[in-house]
C-alpha cells in the first residue's frame, strides 16, 4: 500500500500571492536592462508590496484557506 500524497497548497490565497510574487519577479528579471528608470521604481515597489502580502497572508491567525 502506498502513502497518500499530502497536499501542501492547503493555504490558497498564500498560494495565489507567492504565485503572484514569483510571476512578478521572473517578469523583472526578464526586462530589467530595458526598463526605464520610472519602470523599474514602480517594479520594486510592487515587490515590495507583494512580499509584504505574502507576510500578512502567511502570519494571519485565521487564514482564509
Amino acid at each position: 500500500m502506498t502513502p497518500r500524497r499530502v497536499e501542501r497548497r492547503v493555504n490558497r490565497p498564500l498560494r495565489e500571492v507567492l504565485d503572484e510574487l514569483l510571476a512578478h519577479a521572473r517578469d523583472i528579471a526578464r526586462r530589467a536592462r530595458t526598463m526605464s528608470p520610472t519602470e523599474l521604481e514602480y517594479a520594486q515597489e510592487r515587490l515590495e508590496w507583494l512580499a509584504d502580502e505574502v507576510w500578512r497572508t502567511a502570519t494571519a491567525l485565521h487564514p482564509d484557506a
